[in-house]
């Protein structure tokens, strides 16, 4: 019996451990995280509410041709060259041009034009590195750091998932000896704060899984398009390999929307990676197609157009991992259902906050108990009381 009862403790043990660390390490970035993750689930309704830049045309007013937009951005931008072209789904009737100092540029190193693609003319060259959202959106992927701030935050989310799993193993024991949702109102203050940090934490656990484990799928974006530039990339090219480099005029823009619309007429092309760019090759218009519906918009689909002849050489579906990070990205701010959805986000989100701040304040009242206890009665006795505390759930263990 009493091995039984060592053997339970020093499991109990581990686990309040293993969840006291996780959580504390990861906390502080947890909550920049959901502070800075609050506006961005509305980013959509947020960009919603900025002025159209497209005047009112009939409806039936011809587009210009993408070549002549590009020439348009270019001549108002002489010593730039563009490396993307894309729509806005925000923006109606524009037609929007990443242009940069060179192709190989750093990805930071773009500006903006956006053209009416039924007039040609220049309606906005936005400051995209400055505002609010942007350092929101900064601050949640990469705390300003590159790569290294997003690695690094997704090791937090790894710390996060832990802290979830050694959570629950805590408290499942706990919710057999008393009823769940028990908040003991008539205990200490201390004890009241831990009934309900473990009780949102049971309630948000889902949740927390689902955008913890996706968040960490996002920070491995750049790692994902290695992958992919290596692999699928890397074979869709190969027969290029030691082609002469390109030379004089390119080939129609438009062409190469036209012949991907005819090699997947279930999608819509959406964005081009110039020649030369990451996403691309150096003999090669990248299209990228997406699916017409609201279940497949996510899954995107590349087509490689020579930008010599025009023609088509390769299309393929994503591989699975490339899949993942595209389903992953609308699913981490609840994106799939609707401002319905969003708002649900929200409110877990601030759940998660209020558990998190419980946490630490479970912990600093925890070690204030145990300093108090240390001076009454000396370290060793302490100890054993803690200890104690922590086997009888008199103090449950994810008190942290």
């Amino acid at each position: 019996m009493n091995r039984t009862r060592m053997s339970t403790a020093k499991r109990v043990k581990t686990w309040f451990q293993i969840h006291k660390w996780t959580s504390l390490i990861c906390t502080a970035f947890l909550l920049m995280l959901c502070v800075t993750g609050l506006p961005l689930i509305f980013h959509e309704e947020i960009e919603g509410l900025e002025p159209k830049l497209a005047p009112t045309l009939p409806a039936n007013t011809p587009k210009v041709s993408l070549n002549k937009l590009v020439e348009t951005g270019l001549q108002a931008n002489p010593s730039k060259v563009i490396r993307f072209l894309y729509w806005d789904d925000h923006q109606p009737n524009t037609v929007t041009l990443s242009l940069s100092d060179s192709l190989t540029a750093p990805p930071t190193n773009f500006k903006t034009v956006i053209l009416d693609e039924r007039t040609g003319k220049v309606l906005e060259e936005p400051h995209d590195q400055e505002g609010f959202m942007y350092v929101m959106l900064q601050l949640h992927t990469d705390m300003f750091m590159g790569i290294g701030g997003k690695l690094f935050l997704g090791l937090m989310g790894i710390l996060f998932v832990l802290a979830i799993v050694s959570g629950l193993m805590l408290y499942g024991p706990i919710m057999k000896r008393f009823d769940f949702g028990m908040i003991r109102t008539e205990k200490s203050s201390r004890l009241k704060w831990l009934d309900l940090h473990n009780l949102l934490g049971v309630v948000t656990v889902a949740w927390a899984v689902v955008v913890g484990f996706t968040g960490v799928i996002n920070t491995l974006s750049e790692v994902v398009l290695g992958l992919w530039q290596v692999g699928q990339l890397a074979e869709m090219t190969a027969p290029y390999k030691n082609a002469a480099p390109l030379t004089g005029q390119l080939s129609s823009l438009d062409q190469a929307f036209e012949v991907t619309r005819r090699a997947a007429p279930e999608m819509e092309p959406y964005l081009v990676a110039y020649p030369g760019t990451m996403f691309s090759s150096k003999h090669h218009y990248a299209v990228f197609a997406k699916g017409k519906t609201p279940l497949t918009e996510r899954l995107i689909k590349p087509a490689l157009v020579d930008a010599k002849t025009g023609k088509l050489t390769d299309m393929r579906d994503m591989p699975w991992f490339v899949n993942a990070l595209f389903l992953s990205q609308p699913l981490h701010f609840g994106d799939y259902g609707g401002l319905p959805l969003k708002i649900i986000w929200a409110l877990f989100d601030l759940v998660t906050i209020v558990v998190l701040i419980s946490g630490l304040y479970l912990w600093f009242a925890r070690t204030k108990a145990t300093k108090a206890q240390i001076a009454r009665m000396g370290e060793s006795k302490a100890k054993q009381i803690e200890n104690a505390e922590i086997l009888t759930l008199n103090s449950p263990p994810t008190d942290d």
